[in-house]
């Protein structure tokens, strides 16, 4: 039996385009209310909207909610957005996230910083507002977007597999904080998915992770988007502070 998410408010942060926009058509499936963020750039708008739109022909409510989340007073002025519509929050998931590839020597500071912004201090950034707004309901489910970069480590990815590591971190810290409030927080840690992200790996990296995935083929979008799903559900009710890795076995080797 598929989880219904009727009459609840769902934000997922860049949501254009690869997981994050399958996780918004699966939570809208579901019957969640979606607001479909992306970046302000004209690209992210028109994804974004195609979003929506696939949403609405469904029969689904949905919303283009532009912000560059990892400016703090725009996160804070886009968790606005979904009270000022909805009047409520129930469901984040902090998917936006960026790749910058290098080696150490090579990288440069805009690289190490520019992935820190967006994939670290965007989902504190989000977070911080979004709990205010839960809190006060005493319901909330929050999904953060790990990676298994960030628990096995990624060589010429540093930047990425600290950014990833460090929202294991915060989502158990978040989740001892606000766990009386009947906030669950949780992390899916991707391994080798076949789309958005996953693409900009370079073609030896891709063929190394291929070769030791235990299941012998990579990930799809669907694969992770049924799992927020589900710990954005009633039935996950009983489990925050969690990491679950989606990686077809990839992280245990």
């Amino acid at each position: 039996m598929v989880s219904s998410l009727a009459n609840r408010v769902a934000l997922v942060t860049g949501a254009g385009r690869g997981i994050g926009r399958t996780v918004a058509l699966e939570l809208a499936k579901r019957g969640a209310a979606v607001l479909v963020n992306d970046n302000t750039t004209d690209d992210s708008l028109s994804a974004a909207g195609e979003v929506v739109e696939m949403i609405k022909s469904r029969g689904g409510q949905a919303t283009v909610a532009p912000a560059d989340i990892s400016k703090y007073g725009e996160a804070e002025t886009l968790i606005r957005t979904a009270l000022n519509l909805y009047g409520k929050l129930d469901i984040l998931v902090n998917n936006a996230g960026i790749v910058r590839f290098n080696i150490i020597m090579m990288m440069k500071e805009e690289e190490w910083d520019s992935v820190i912004e967006t994939n670290l201090k965007g989902t504190w950034n989000c977070s911080k507002f979004a709990v205010k707004a839960m809190m006060r309901n005493r319901y909330g489910r929050i999904i953060n977007m790990s990676s298994i970069s960030g628990i096995i480590g990624q060589a010429a990815n540093s930047n990425y597999s600290a950014s990833k590591a460090g929202l294991i971190g915060f989502t158990k810290a978040l989740a001892r904080e606000v766990g009386s409030r009947q906030i669950t927080v949780n992390a899916v840690a991707p391994g080798y998915i076949d789309i958005g992200v996953s693409h900009q790996f370079p073609p030896e990296i891709i063929a190394e992770l291929l070769s030791k995935i235990p299941m012998g083929r990579p990930g799809d979008a669907e694969d992770v988007a049924n799992a927020v799903a589900f710990l954005a559900s009633e039935e996950a009710g009983y489990i925050t502070g969690q990491v679950l890795s989606i990686d077809g076995g990839l992280a245990m080797l």
